[in-house]
């Protein structure tokens, strides 16, 4: 989202703790150790299967899962909350998001609002964003780029109770090359100030990569973004060109490793995607125009490709409402065009999916939509929600959460009705729960 990028150069603030703390009224405290809830409803999808399980029973003591299963015995005790005919599921995972913007109608205007907007002010909508995510059932993400160091700051306040929102992992400033999409591009010389540097995540060369890399993780990044190639929402660039060489970007993906930090590459066009996949990247995100070469290494090295089908629903197909310049909107009707039959050869070729919709792009909260997407083009019901849990393997937090297991982290929605019969079903989660905590119940009297 390159018109981020345009606010952050040019706000002047660079703190924002105050601003985050804002939202502390909202947050419960987290369930202490005793505590015990137990869930049931009429069916459960534990993530992993192909079918629900009946008679749905989960077993929470605290903050954790020690039990599910069918028809499970009530522990003495404990609270009961009977969801009724619906359909329990792990807490979705979206592992790529931008919290810290939204788009609206009219890409001017939200250029004009962004670059009046201080920091503290987008802290707060950020707050707001996060905690509409959350309510919609989504109990993790990853975000893939901000400015102002905002993300690191509303992740820190969410993990210490201070904000209302989803498990967050965070990029710092997405890495790129200088004029490329993660760059300010597009317009004079200086308009916007003094030109971005590494410590805005614009580089040139190996060795300034790599520093680049160690100013992320220095200040907070969790994951490592790297633009391989042009964007759609960026002025000065071709969509699909790759932007990054094959040395630098063996650098990015060598130091994150080395750092612990896993990689994800922006990258619509195909010539991109095979350094970033030759290179060792993490995930593939986007991935409008991959050519058979590219699904056949992503496929032999088990790279992830995270779709977005939502990014390009909202710039560039039906519920395209929003008025771009016109090339802006030309790449938006390209990006469109080759995503559906790139996404179609990575599933056909099994390449791993891993859920992910470019909120942002889409309004935050309606990320569900991402699921009859997928469906759309091919997968099934079950396989369509098992890129949630996907997602949690590549954003290495599988351990904890993604799917219903006794020992992870209660991270838990429910849906009406049968969500394998109707997918539509996951954009009216009704019942939220995370870490043990109970954030949304729709079913109360």
């Amino acid at each position: 989202m390159t018109r981020a990028r345009l606010t952050r150069r040019a706000t002047c603030g660079v703190t924002l703790a105050a601003a985050v703390c804002a939202a502390a009224l909202a947050a419960a405290q987290p369930p202490t150790s005793s505590s015990t809830t137990v869930l049931r409803a009429v069916r459960l999808f534990d993530g992993k299967s192909d079918a629900s399980i009946a008679d749905a029973v989960v077993v929470v003591q605290g903050s954790r899962i020690t039990a599910v299963g069918s028809r499970l015995p009530v522990p003495a005790g404990a609270q009961v909350v009977d969801l009724g005919d619906a359909t329990i599921l792990p807490g979705f995972i979206d592992a790529h998001t931008h919290l810290t913007d939204e788009s609206s109608d009219d890409w001017n205007a939200d250029t004009v609002a962004g670059l009046r907007r201080g920091v503290p002010e987008a802290t707060l909508r950020a707050a707001e964003l996060a905690r509409r995510t959350l309510l919609a059932g989504f109990t993790t993400v990853r975000d893939v780029g901000a400015g102002e160091y905002i993300d690191v700051g509303l992740r820190n306040a969410i993990a210490s109770g201070f904000a209302v929102g989803p498990r967050m992992l965070v990029a710092v400033h997405a890495l790129g090359a200088r004029g490329g999409h993660c760059d300010s591009n597009g317009f004079p010389y200086q308009r916007f100030g003094t030109e971005s540097g590494v410590a805005e995540g614009i580089a040139s060369g190996p060795d300034q990569f790599r520093d680049a890399v160690r100013f992320q993780v220095k200040y907070g990044a969790d994951v490592i973004k790297v633009c391989a190639t042009g964007g759609v929402l960026s002025l000065g660039d071709d969509v699909g060109a790759a932007q990054i060489t094959q040395a630098e970007m063996d650098a990015i993906v060598d130091e994150a490793h080395r750092l612990g930090r896993k990689t994800a590459a922006h990258a619509h066009g195909a010539e991109g995607a095979k350094v970033a996949i030759r290179a060792g990247i993490d995930s593939i995100e986007h991935g409008s125009f991959l050519d058979d070469e590219a699904v056949r290494m992503m496929k032999e090295r088990g790279t992830y490709l995270v779709p977005t089908l939502m990014a390009g629903e909202y710039a560039g197909g039906r519920k395209a409402t929003r008025k771009y310049p016109p090339e802006i909107a030309a790449k938006a009707l390209a990006a469109l065009d080759g995503r559906s039959a790139a996404f179609k050869r990575a599933v056909g070729a099994g390449v791993k999916i891993a859920f992910g919709t470019d909120s942002g792009v889409s309004p935050h909260g309606r990320n569900a939509e991402e699921f009859s997407l997928l469906v759309e083009h091919g997968l099934s019901a079950a396989a369509a929600l098992r890129t949630s849990s996907s997602a949690a393997a590549l954003l290495g937090v599988d351990r904890v959460t993604g799917t219903l297991d006794a020992g992870k982290e209660a991270d838990i929605v429910a849906v009406p009705g049968d969500v394998l019969r109707t997918i539509a079903a996951t954009e009216h989660v009704r019942f939220v729960m995370k870490g043990g905590r109970i954030v949304r119940n729709d079913t109360r009297n």
